[in-house]
């Protein structure tokens, strides 16, 4: 089994943390900016690491 390339263990925690802050400010405020701007670093920071991982 091959490891990840350098650098991906701290896209994976940007996805995790973007993914819980995405569901709790979604859940529990009212903050539709915060949610918008969480989700889309969780996607960036997903697209990045496919393209780490990939090429």
């Amino acid at each position: 089994m091959e490891s990840l390339p350098e650098g991906s263990e701290i896209l994976l925690m940007l996805v995790a943390v973007s993914g819980v802050s995405t569901w709790y400010l979604s859940n529990f405020t009212q903050n539709e900016t915060a949610v918008r701007l969480t989700a889309i670093i969780g996607v960036a920071s997903m697209m990045a690491l496919l393209g780490l991982v990939l090429l």
